[in-house]
């Protein structure tokens, strides 16, 4: 299976300045190397072949005639020691005027040629002394070893056997105008930019660098690929790191480290499906692309495999988030939350504000959901100058409550200031059981009293403890109680929203849920967080010790001593398979066998067999098309990142599927 993967080689070699042959050899052993790694492109800096602070020698015959011989020797290389795309910088002669341009080969031909357009000349740069724009180019052809190639800012490299790799080439200055060439090349299809530099260092002009090509990578939802040259070019008043980079819509995929003295090099994997994916579902980039004016010719080349990653390649080039909703940095991890927490309350506020001073219910089992639910809501009532007490929680404990969650509950409430106010529906259930003729795991309830039937409970097995109707009458009465009392603030998660994990008309409904776009792996992180940011002692303490207690939604007998808490996770799979399931299905479209072949590869809080990874993705599929039902009639919830479920916006499909 072909995944959507291209893997591509980023130079910045050490430089011989204004020696063409020695830079050409330099050039040659890199492509090699990236032969070595299976790449299938090689990107080398601004006029490699000659060094870029050559000043007025590029006007002396032996210089560009060097570099027309250190251009054949490159070309002949890229017959026999690298079988994917070379991309070199030299100056070259055109019709009496020289140019500082990119050559594209392959296999022995030159693709084409590019021009720079745009020429720095100011400050430290002089490039108009030396060479002329892309725009002064009076041709659209140039004989290059006997044979008319072609030349232009209009030229697209389209790969026959891989339609999602299309290549346009700017020059570095090109990227620091306000619109630059690589945002037509987008418009126009390429979805691989590749820049040519020769950027001098500067205090704080690394960053600046970074967010450019971060940005116009986001801008023009492409990968673009940066290569600056090195050392080896630092003379007279400037200095060059051989800055080299890697982005792919907005996020820096590899980056090098600047100022080597030896030779730079940086492998990385890109995903051009995925970029083709970011497109097609932004109706704007399309209504754009019909605006775009410029012309291009498409230039048409064979990859034949190279370069290009399938399910059997063993070694990424790419780092697979395991948990992609769960920044793995500290700092960016706290702003997260921060954000996510404060979005949360914000919406709820609003909400709440419309409607006045309603009565606010909550159900709180002392588990992870209800325990962010209520925080949200107690920080909403602060900035609204109510009361906590005008929240009013609600603990009901059921036939599988167990002792924990059940004091954690009482005391969160307690520590909070809120309303706080137990109801036991063990009666109102057995009762409801009772009346609709139910044997609970084979149990005849006759005139059985809740603590007798509470006995019989502890006595079933693990084996035979399977009663839906069992877990839904407790689910679904303390959601009527909720509803009776006032206004309800929801608390399921986005991870029990996409595998239906929730019982309909029960904790799946509410008036509006702050939950509804978190999924479980980050509802954990919020909670902590919340426990060092915002709260003191003693709700800090209890909001750690709710985050390290087990998923369970606690609707099935615990056994005898109140031990064998039912388990969500033994039940449908581990959350954090399921959230980057989800989030690679949802976020960028991917099927089943690139998450699959994505998820083998990540590195998770656990270690997974591919059949393990497969067995759970297959019920993932198979829980997220048979529950939308459950989706199409969500209460209203705040956004709070790319991936969520609202019908209203975010995912609409058929209630009707099966996987």
């Amino acid at each position: 299976m072909q995944t959507g993967l291209f893997r591509v080689a980023v130079f910045s070699p050490r430089l011989h300045l204004a020696m063409p042959l020695a830079n050409a050899q330099a050039t040659i052993n890199l492509m090699k190397k990236a032969q070595a790694e299976d790449a299938g492109l090689a990107l080398f800096p601004e006029l490699n072949l000659t060094g870029y602070t050559c000043g007025d020698l590029f006007h002396t015959e032996q210089l560009l005639q060097e570099s027309i011989l250190a251009l054949e020797l490159v070309l002949k290389a890229s017959k026999t020691d690298f079988s994917g795309i070379v991309i070199v910088g030299l100056p070259l002669r055109v019709a009496d005027q020289v140019f500082n341009v990119a050559a594209i080969l392959q296999n022995g031909i030159i693709l084409g040629i590019v021009p720079k357009s745009h020429l720095p000349t100011y400050k430290e740069f002089y490039e108009r002394r030396y060479f002329s724009p892309a725009a002064n180019l009076r041709q659209k052809e140039t004989d290059l070893f006997g044979i008319n190639t072609p030349i232009g800012t209009d030229l697209i490299f389209t790969a026959r056997d891989f339609p999602e790799l299309k290549i346009g080439v700017e020059i570095c200055e090109d990227l620091w105008v306000a619109i630059p060439p690589s945002c037509h090349q987008a418009l126009a299809g390429a979805t691989l930019l590749l820049n040519l530099s020769a950027s001098n260092e500067l205090v704080g002009k690394a960053t600046y660098r970074k967010n450019l090509v971060l940005n116009q990578s986001a801008r023009c939802m492409a990968a673009y690929v940066y290569s600056s040259c090195g050392t080896g070019e630092s003379t007279t008043d400037l200095v060059f790191g051989g800055h080299c980079m890697v982005a792919e819509n907005g996020a820096i995929l590899a980056e090098n480290h600047r100022f080597s003295r030896t030779d730079s090099t940086t492998i990385c994997d890109v995903d051009l499906e995925r970029i083709v994916h970011e497109r097609g579902i932004t109706t704007s980039w399309g209504d754009n692309a019909c605006q775009e004016k410029s012309s291009f010719r498409q230039i048409p080349f064979n990859l034949k495999g190279q370069g290009l990653i399938s399910d059997q390649t063993l070694q990424l080039h790419r780092e697979i988030v395991a948990h992609p909703f769960v920044p793995s940095n500290p700092a960016e991890l706290d702003s997260r939350c921060r954000e996510i927490f404060q979005i949360q309350v914000a919406g709820l506020a609003k909400r709440l504000e419309t409607l006045g001073n309603l009565p606010v219910t909550i159900g709180i089992s002392g588990g992870l959901d209800s325990t962010l639910a209520l925080i949200v809501a107690t920080q909403a009532m602060q900035i609204l100058g109510r009361q906590a007490s005008d929240i009013y929680g609600v603990t009901m404990p059921g036939f599988g409550t167990s002792k924990r969650t059940l004091q954690n509950a009482r005391k969160l409430m307690l520590a909070l200031g809120v309303t706080s106010e137990e109801i036991d529906i063990r009666q109102m259930c057995l009762d409801e059981m009772k009346a609709l003729g139910h044997t609970p795991f084979g149990i005849k309830l006759d005139q059985l009293s809740v603590d007798a039937f509470q006995l019989k409970l502890e006595l079933v097995s693990n084996e035979n403890k399977h009663d839906l109707v069992f877990e839904n009458i407790q689910a679904r009465r303390r959601t009527s109680l909720l509803m009776n009392k006032g206004f309800v603030i929801g608390t399921g998660d986005l991870s029990e929203l996409a595998l239906g994990w929730c019982t309909f008309n029960a904790d799946h409904m509410s008036m509006y849920n702050p939950n509804a776009s978190i999924p479980k792996t980050l509802v954990k992180f919020l909670v902590e967080w919340a426990a060092l940011s915002t709260f003191t002692e003693p709700v800090s303490s209890l909001l750690r010790d709710i985050a390290q207690t087990i998923i369970s939604p606690e609707l099935l007998p615990l056994g005898k001593g109140q031990n064998e808490v039912q388990s969500t996770e033994a039940s449908v799979g581990p959350y954090e398979l399921h959230d980057f399931f989800l989030y690679h299905f949802l976020r960028f479209g991917s099927g089943r066998e690139k998450i699959l072949f994505y998820a083998s590869r990540a590195k998770f809080d656990r270690s997974y067999s591919q059949k393990e990874i497969s067995g759970w993705l297959d019920l993932f599929f198979k829980r997220f098309f048979t529950q939308q039902y459950k989706r199409s009639t969500l209460p209203d919830g705040p956004k709070v990142g790319s991936v969520s479920l609202s019908p209203r916006g975010d995912w609409r499909m058929p209630s009707d599927l099966r996987f």
